[in-house]
């Protein structure tokens, strides 16, 4: 070779002159791939939860928030009177896309007030002003009422008119009703309840919380209710806009427009709110362990660098060139990335797997990432590597070899 003639060294040779010293000292090469691991599994495995968590949260506000349908009488022409009809539950119930669908009215009491003993007694305050609503049946589905104790109201007990009641919780407290073991009367001025049910808890309509819940049956026969003030219906997730539409010409084909019917919006916006907001606090923490990785990365090459000064020395006098140094080192860093990021997107899917089981809900993630991950290791590796790869190249041969030795 004469001394104008550039030095040539294959690929090859490179690859596996890289290879080599990534695994002189197999400790350290280990150590330094376990932080790529962790960083990238890190931002694998949270945007892995991040995905999945939000699903959740937002499959929950969907469940509540975009299920619930209501319908009242419109006031047009000073006309108020309720135009919903006693059978309104049956209607709706049968229309595709509803779980359950109940009626509730306020009902006028004319001032009475409830007790839980026949006589009031003038020494202690018993009598309290508490609301009395008359719901049909599935109300209760309709609101998503959860039982503290005993059971509620059915069709039978409407349709003969029972004087039987559920309380909600305020006013079981209030009443002093903690229990229906020896099935406890209330008095409503002076008609008896039998109270048959204490509600815990309302999804929806809390002011049945603080109020004696009766069958609308029985609110027609002892107080003259002339109709159903409010209808509720829940729907499954998606069928509100539909059911909707269907409800008015359902309750009163022959004046469907007085009926006034509210459905929530599709809270898309919501979900990409809430989406974007888990996403991109998951991938700062991602990328700040990513970004240890990659510190860790460039602070082992470099010292490898001073370590090997003596080598780059040989290897440049011998007829390297300075690309060739750059591009050793270069390549162990990239391949130590590579290894990370490997690892690290296997780890990271793995944890996403896990968390979604743990919390019984589906795991989501993208499938790119898995794929993409890997890359993005290799490409921190070689950005990583960059400085003490040039750093390298730079040393003379002469003063590697003074040094070196």
């Amino acid at each position: 070779m004469s001394a104008t003639s550039r030095p040539r060294v294959s690929w090859r040779d490179l690859a596996d002159e890289s290879i080599a010293g990534l695994f002189a000292r197999p400790a350290r090469a280990v150590l330094t791939v376990l932080g790529t691991v962790l960083g990238i599994a890190a931002l694998v495995g949270t945007l892995g939860i991040s995905r999945t968590q939000s699903n959740q949260i937002v499959g929950r506000f969907d469940a509540l928030a975009a299920t619930e349908i209501t319908a009242k009488t419109r006031e047009s022409g000073g006309r108020s009177s309720s135009v919903i009809p006693w059978s309104a539950e049956a209607r709706v119930s049968r229309l595709n896309g509803v779980r359950s669908a109940g009626t509730i009215s306020p009902v006028d009491v004319k001032g009475a007030l409830a007790r839980t003993v026949p006589v009031n007694d003038p020494a202690n305050v018993t009598e309290f002003d508490l609301p009395v609503r008359a719901v049909s049946p599935g109300l209760f589905a309709a609101v998503r009422t959860q039982l503290r104790t005993g059971r509620v109201f059915d069709h039978g007990h409407s349709e003969r008119a029972d004087r039987v009641a559920v309380l909600g919780p305020g006013a079981a407290d209030r009443l002093g009703i903690n229990r229906i073991t020896n099935l406890p009367g209330i008095y409503v001025g002076d008609r008896v309840f039998q109270v048959i049910g204490i509600v815990d808890d309302v999804a929806r309509r809390a002011e049945l919380l603080d109020a004696i819940i009766i069958p609308e049956g029985t609110a027609r026969a002892l107080y003259r209710l002339k109709g159903p003030e409010r209808l509720q219906v829940d729907t499954a997730v998606g069928a509100a806009s539909l059911v909707a539409s269907q409800i008015a010409p359902v309750l009163n084909p022959n004046d469907p427009g007085r009926l006034e019917v509210s459905s929530p919006p599709e809270p898309k916006a919501t979900k990409a709110a809430v989406t974007g907001d888990l996403n991109r606090l998951f991938l700062v923490l991602g990328a700040i362990s990513l970004l240890i990785g990659a510190i860790g990365i460039a602070n082992v090459t470099l010292v490898s660098v001073l370590e090997r000064t003596g080598e780059i020395g040989l290897r440049r006098s011998l007829g390297a060139a300075r690309r060739h140094i750059a591009i050793q080192f270069l390549a162990e860093a990239a391949l130590t990335g590579l290894a990370g990021g490997i690892l690290g997107a296997t780890v990271g899917t793995l944890a996403t797997v896990i968390y979604g089981a743990s919390i019984d809900t589906t795991p989501v993630l993208d499938a790119r990432i898995p794929l993409l991950t890997p890359l993005l290791g290799l490409l921190t590796g070689v950005l990583a590597g960059l400085y003490p790869a040039l750093k390298a190249a730079a040393k003379q041969p002469v003063e590697a070899l003074r040094s070196g030795t």
